[in-house]
């Protein structure tokens, strides 16, 4: 399915599960839906299963949204008490229009919670309150952290998922990859036939750790693995670092959020010739989360760091603003550089990234994906660089492989459902969603 189809079926308010490969313009075609509703006077909840996705969208958790917070379970007491929270009532009485991203890592159970708290909020007995629900997310991505790690319960078994019957989007474009070779590679990882020929690709992309090309950022399935490469390399540039300190604005629990899910740290550590990588979207200026650089110098005048990236541009990065808002009003916020060192970055945190290279070391890799989600964040085959694997680097979750073939046979039955109805009555339909929205 195009994005172009995916909109259109969006915009009539049907439940939409949106899904497709890395690379194939999901976030890009939710924050188009953002932005037509936006222009009609309706404001969608944007939220997602963590805060590094979250930040990707301009949204909040799905937790802090809903009020569950790390609840894993709720009794009625707690929906009593969770639906008469003033800023949980104020959320889901306005909300007409739910976006929830990177829903791989959603528990089903945490599915069904948020469920609850729209039923008793709007007092209505329709999935989610009658509210429209957008999933968004690739089940071959990372999938939800459990106790029992080999018991995974995807959000497609919660009871809500099924009640909500969410028509399939499958994206089948690819705006990331643009090598056919690797995109062959990566599908082939994808339908659990990754062979021998696959295997030689892999190999001639093997590297010792001295050949790994300068400022190319290093993929690591452990966070111990990325900040002992940071702290070592930094501590190896001449000079004394600049500090820049994040400030905060609001609740303490708001803040404790959005710092959770800022890819940029509290305190930032820059010298002269630091690898750095930006964590936000900012076109008009040269850079959008990913754009990779190095500090070239700072600014006499105001001590802000100068990036000269891979592009050759030289870009003077000023603070930026990671906010929670609601209803236009900023309920809290944080300011940092939108930078963060680039030697070295963990695989979860890379997830929603495009990278023009990479060095990556999966001979750690212990989750389903974790492999297929670092493989996928670069472009073409010529900017990856492996310092080792293991064998689950290369594997996908088993049960995945046939829910997928499942969303991709109910994509093509939603296709041809929305392409027997005439233009017209599907612009009437989407004119009907937006008049039913206020």
């Amino acid at each position: 399915m195009t994005q172009s189809e995916a909109l259109s079926i969006l915009k009539t308010g049907a439940n939409v599960f949106l899904t497709g490969e890395p690379g194939s313009g999901k976030t890009h075609t939710i924050n188009e839906y953002a932005a037509y509703l936006r222009a009609r006077g309706v404001e969608p909840a944007i939220t997602a299963s963590t805060g590094i996705a979250a930040t990707h969208i301009g949204g909040m958790t799905i937790h802090s949204w809903s009020g569950i917070g790390i609840k894993m379970k709720l009794d009625k007491y707690d929906i009593d008490r969770i639906a008469s929270t003033k800023h949980v009532v104020k959320h889901v009485r306005r909300a007409k229009v739910l976006i929830i991203d990177e829903v791989s890592m959603l528990l089903a159970e945490t599915l069904s919670m948020v469920d609850a708290i729209c039923r008793e909020v709007k007092q209505s007995s329709e999935p989610f309150g009658g509210i429209q629900i957008v999933l968004v997310g690739d089940f071959f991505q990372l999938p939800p952290i459990t106790k029992n790690e080999a018991e995974k319960s995807f959000a497609y078994y919660a009871p809500a998922w099924k009640l909500a019957n969410p028509f399939v989007c499958y994206l089948a474009e690819q705006y990331r990859q643009d090598d056919s070779n690797f995109l062959a590679l990566l599908s082939a990882i994808r339908r659990n036939v990754f062979g021998g020929n696959h295997l030689r690709d892999i190999e001639t992309r093997k590297i010792e750790p001295q050949a790994a090309p300068n400022g190319a950022p290093k993929l690591f399935s452990h966070n111990a693995d990325v900040d002992r490469v940071n702290d070592e390399i930094l501590a190896k540039l001449p000079g004394k670092p600049l500090a820049f300190n994040m400030s905060s604005q609001g609740p303490n629990a708001l803040v404790s959020a959005l710092k959770r899910g800022c890819l940029s740290p509290e305190t930032l550590h820059l010298k002269i010739g630091t690898a750095v990588m930006f964590t936000k979207n900012n076109p008009k200026e040269g850079f959008v989360n990913g754009t990779l650089g190095f500090i070239e110098g700072f600014d006499k005048h105001n001590s802000c760091p100068i990036v000269k990236a891979r592009s050759g541009r030289r870009i003077e990065v000023k603070a930026m603003n990671w906010a929670m808002e609601e209803g236009g009003r900023i309920l809290a916020k944080i300011t940092q550089l939108p930078l963060r060192l680039a030697w070295a970055i963990t695989v979860h945190k890379s997830q929603g990234m495009s990278l023009d290279e990479a060095v990556m070391d999966l001979s750690d890799v212990f989750e389903f994906g974790q492999g297929y989600v670092a493989l996928s964040r670069v472009r073409r085959l010529s900017g990856l660089y492996l310092l080792g694997w293991n064998e689950r680097a290369f594997q996908v979750h088993p049960e995945v492989l046939a829910k997928d073939a499942e969303f991709h046979g109910l994509s093509e039955q939603s296709a041809r459902a929305f392409g027997k109805i005439e233009r017209d009555e599907i612009a009437a339909m989407q004119k009907r969603f937006i008049r039913a929205c206020g």
